[in-house]
């Protein structure tokens, strides 16, 4: 379980609030869309979850143990994929990268090998360790980027705007891959602005405005209110005529 409490979070001493007292439960295997425009706190929030920033106010604890006391075994839990893929490229190789989080775990050469191999399947990869990240399209970053989190065996996978500057077969590429994590157990907190690609698989949407909690539930229990968040929904499938 991710658990943030009172959770305020600035830029800047006298900088607004960037997250004003979010207090907020992610439960294992829980498919959460972390909505809401630009600017709302979304990716600062979802920093907080592993410890890639440090909470003003309030704390942040995952499966009951702060943050801030174990880096590692949050990071271990909680995999996270950035909005730019690139920002997390650590190696020139497929292979390389995706090892690289095991490899820091100290891992044999044996585990690490076997977990490389399971995320690249996971992702449709298989068989492409030795090529090189900068001539892979975007939607294959993106599904690189979610191979390295995966090695890391988490409870929890954050992606950050996945979808971002990705073609209509990337996306549902992505989707896919979302799809089958969820089916594997895997929680997912996915941050958008447009619920459209992924609406479908999520248990939750949690909007974000102004650093707080709008709105929090069931996709059809909050829907009719996001679009007043600049949030972009789907429109409403209509039930198959007998």
């Amino acid at each position: 379980m991710i658990e943030t409490r009172n959770l305020v979070h600035r830029y800047g001493d006298d900088g607004p609030a960037a997250v004003d007292g979010v207090s907020l439960s992610i439960d294992d295997g829980e498919f959460v869309l972390l909505a809401g425009p630009n600017g709302s706190g979304k990716s600062t929030l979802v920093r907080h979850f592993n410890g890639l920033l440090e909470p003003d106010e309030g704390a942040v604890l995952v499966d009951g143990a702060p943050v801030d006391e174990n880096l590692v075994a949050a990071r271990t839990k909680v995999g996270m994929v950035f909005q730019q893929p690139r920002d997390g490229f650590v190696a020139a190789t497929v292979g390389a990268d995706v090892a690289f989080g095991p490899e820091n775990l100290g891992l044999s050469r044996e585990e690490i090998d076997r977990r490389v191999d399971a995320a690249l399947a996971a992702v449709n990869m298989t068989g492409r360790r030795e090529e090189r990240i900068d001539e892979l399209s975007g939607g294959e970053r993106e599904r690189v980027a979610v191979a390295g989190a995966l090695a890391m065996e988490p409870d929890h996978l954050v992606l950050d705007e996945p979808f971002t500057g990705l073609d209509a077969p990337a996306r549902e590429s992505v989707v896919d891959q979302l799809r089958a994590l969820k089916e594997a157990g895997t929680g997912v907190v996915l941050v958008t602005h447009d619920l459209r690609d992924a609406v479908d698989l999520a248990d939750r949407v949690v909007a974000l405005a102004d650093g707080r909690v709008a709105a929090d539930g069931a996709p059809d229990e909050v829907r009719d209110r996001l679009p007043d968040l600049g949030i972009r929904v789907p429109p409403r499938r209509e039930p198959r005529r007998p």
